[in-house]
């Protein structure tokens, strides 16, 4: 239900259905399945769709939570019709039995090192939800009940659920053939979404998560053996604190940039002078590309490379912008090797990226996005969005830390050299030696 999404992602969707058709290379699910003979079982479970579908790869079964149903659905991609024990599951109705609760405080407040700061004016303050504890998720047919959920560690407990269900009716780990199995707990992206990462929130979270995961170990070590498992925790991006947070801690140049400011800038008078289009030429921005109107360029005869060199050059010009490149300029490749320009190469495909690439300047980014105003957003090349823990533990890995500087790319490469197996086609990581010489014991 789009009147009920805050994801933009989803937002965007036109339809209802997922797949991973859009994914042009192999995954890590994926080589797992090849390298057994399709014997092994491959499974991605997640509130969010993606957070599924991408785990799960093209090989895989997954399943997602629908805020539409409050229910864990797939799609006909994966089967023609839904498996017994996931119809019988969805039958016990258990998003229904959080109607007239409220996510609560694990511990007294006054412990918690955010405990006397629960009431922020830059936190969301999500219809029916609240900005301070306890946030009640109301009836069950309120149209924003199961977005409520998810905003919680409600949503985390479902998924555990459900993915408890699965390992036990799939036989997850029954035999000698290695199963593969992504849980993507999505509650800390939504929650550090809604009320920033240094919020009251978002500290009961994870908390309130560290418990999920332990019950979650604790289960598998039941049915299956934690000596037989490895367990891989990452996560795919990081987060800047909330501009609010920031100021207060004395970050004065902390800000969100409002989508608007660009039409009401100087820029469109020079764009108009020069090609003889004003505001019509930005026809959307989707973090981190502005889209431009191309129809329009190509009705007034001109060259889309020459409008987006333009336009890239006028928005560098604003307040709060690092910078802009164009999708041309991307595509050609004649562009200074730094870290910022390989990261930005990384997240461009000209057949499906937008016009011009922002870059926002530390600690600025557009919270608005089509109406949904959210305390965070992420998905920019400076280090708070991309330091991410990685642990491996199970199967005799001995505990160590390890400093240097190592990146989640290393993940499916690591694990498919000690199975034997070749890595996703699009791979760029390493094997990190640290985790085969553990789990080879020695």
């Amino acid at each position: 239900d789009q009147q009920t999404e805050i994801d933009p992602t989803q937002r965007t969707a036109k339809t209802d259905g997922r797949s991973p058709a859009a994914i042009l290379s192999s995954t890590l699910g994926d080589e797992i399945a090849l390298h057994f003979g399709g014997r092994a079982k491959v499974f991605g479970v997640s509130v969010k769709d993606r957070g599924a579908v991408a785990m799960a790869g093209h090989a895989g079964k997954a399943f997602w939570f629908s805020k539409a149903t409050g229910e864990f659905v797939t799609s006909r991609y994966y089967y023609d019709a839904y498996p017994p024990w996931v119809s019988d599951w969805n039958a016990q109705k258990l998003a229904a039995r959080y109607a007239g609760q409220s996510w609560e405080l694990l511990h007294e407040q006054s412990g918690y090192f955010f405990g006397a700061a629960d009431d922020r004016p830059y936190e969301t303050d999500f219809p029916g939800f609240g900005r301070t504890f306890p946030h009640p998720f109301g009836p069950a047919d309120d149209k924003y009940f199961t977005t409520r959920l998810t905003l919680s560690p409600a949503g985390d407990q479902l998924t555990l659920a459900f993915a408890k269900a699965l390992i036990e009716q799939e036989q997850i780990g029954a035999d000698e053939i290695p199963d593969y199995l992504s849980i993507s707990f999505s509650a800390t992206d939504y929650v550090g979404h809604i009320f920033g990462p240094s919020s009251l929130e978002a500290e009961d979270n994870l908390l309130q998560l560290d418990r999920t995961l332990a019950e979650l170990f604790a289960y598998i070590d039941e049915k299956i053996g934690l000596d037989q498992t490895i367990i891989v925790l990452s996560a795919d991006h990081g987060a800047p604190d909330a501009p609010g947070y920031l100021n207060e801690v004395g970050f004065s140049e902390a800000h969100y940039f409002e989508p608007d400011q660009v039409e009401k800038e100087p820029a469109f008078t020079a764009l108009k002078e020069q090609f003889g289009i004003g505001e019509d030429l930005i026809q959307a921005y989707f973090h981190p590309y502005f889209y431009l109107n191309r129809e329009l360029i190509r009705e007034k005869g001109l060259e889309q490379g020459a409008v987006e060199q333009a336009v890239a050059a006028e928005l560098m010009k604003l307040d709060g912008i690092s910078a802009a490149y164009s999708s041309m300029a991307l595509s050609s490749g004649n562009l200074s090797d730094t870290l910022l320009m390989r990261s930005v190469l990384r997240n461009h495909y000209p057949k499906r990226s937008g016009d011009i690439y922002v870059v926002f300047e530390p600690n600025v980014f557009i919270n608005d996005f089509d109406g949904l105003v959210v305390a965070v957003t992420h998905g920019s090349p400076w280090t708070y969005d991309t330091y991410v823990p990685i642990m491996f533990a199970g199967a005799g890995i001995g505990a160590q830390i390890i400093s240097r500087a190592v990146t989640p790319y290393d993940i499916a490469p690591t694990l498919t050299a000690y199975l034997g197996a070749k890595p996703p086609s699009a791979a760029i990581g390493t094997p990190l030696p640290e985790v085969l010489q553990g789990l080879s014991g020695k």
